[in-house]
């Protein structure tokens, strides 16, 4: 299986700003003036074309006014593609982001991909249980491994049947901020891609929980490039490789390290170095969403495998 694509949807928000539901648990979340609508379309926008230029294809779908989904710019927490044409739905913690599921997306996915196997965790939601698609899960797609920072928004129960139905391993822990506040997604602590692992080690405080994921990551023989919890704050852990398609500035088959500006701010020359080995760092200024979204550069992509 790929580790990494070079399609990826992203849906341009209508109605972005931030969302009183989910700053319950997401304490990246801080709240600005302005119109933060207005400024988080312009650095979309920016982002889509500069993710062009290295030849990356973006499917751009447009969000609706109605129902008003002030998250909707992070497509990744409520669906995913895998290789074999399957889709994936999730379980979302907060109502409002349940709406993103919108019919529009999901026609626009089903019409111009090979689509023929959906796997629907949604019911979930029913119990009050959740898995925030690939927030809640790093995935190592080609050691089938599934990374999971178990909180209120990853539910073990739900990440079993995810791992049973794509044939995933699931590695799980604990993880919890600077002040010991749980962290509320994994792709905010930690990241993987064809050869590294970028990853908060010290936010994963159990011996035993620690000491399993640094198992797994050597096994897979990544490069771990540890961050600490300041660069977290900062988005470092929130990258995702792609690959170019040939058509930008990039080589076809070249790998991107994409991680947004504020993050790459974050990196110290060594990190920098170890991360751009074989890769080319793309970073976005998406300074409104960040702040006001919590969400970061990976957030915003879901990955197209299908």
């Amino acid at each position: 299986m790929r580790q990494t694509t070079d399609k990826v949807l992203m849906v341009r928000p209508c109605s972005f700003g931030f969302n009183e539901e989910t700053a319950v648990n997401n304490a990246f979340q801080t709240r600005t003036g302005g119109d933060v609508q207005a400024k988080a379309l312009a650095e979309f926008d920016a982002y889509v074309a500069l993710l062009r230029s290295y030849g990356v294809a973006v499917e751009v779908v447009e969000d609706t006014p109605s129902p008003r989904t002030p998250d909707s710019v992070f497509p990744n927490n409520w669906f995913s593609t895998h290789e074999g044409g399957t889709m994936v739905l999730y379980p979302m913690f907060a109502e409002n982001r349940r709406k993103e599921r919108k019919q529009t997306v999901i026609d626009t996915l089903l019409q111009k991909y090979d689509i023929n196997n959906l796997v629907d965790l949604t019911p979930w939601e029913e119990k009050g249980l959740f898995l925030e698609g690939t927030g809640s899960m790093v995935l190592d797609r080609a050691a089938r491994i599934a990374y999971a920072c178990l909180s209120p928004r990853t539910s073990a129960e739900v990440l079993d049947e995810f791992c049973k139905a794509l044939d995933f391993r699931p590695v799980t822990f604990h993880a919890s901020d600077a002040s010991g506040r749980p962290i509320y997604h994994t792709n905010v602590m930690m990241s993987v891609g064809s050869r590294n692992a970028v990853a908060c080690i010290d936010s994963v405080r159990d011996p035993k929980d620690r000491k399993n994921l640094e198992e797994a990551l050597e096994q897979c023989k990544k490069q771990l490039v540890p961050i600490s919890f300041e660069q977290m704050n900062g988005f470092a852990g929130n990258m995702l490789e792609l690959c170019s398609d040939g058509t930008g500035s990039i080589s076809k088959g070249k790998a991107l390290q994409v991680l947004s500006l504020t993050a790459l701010h974050c990196l110290t020359k060594e990190q920098r170095s170890m991360l751009t080995t074989e890769a080319e760092i793309v970073a976005p200024d998406i300074d409104i969403i960040e702040t006001n979204g919590g969400g970061s550069a990976r957030c915003m992509l879901a990955e197209l495998f299908c």
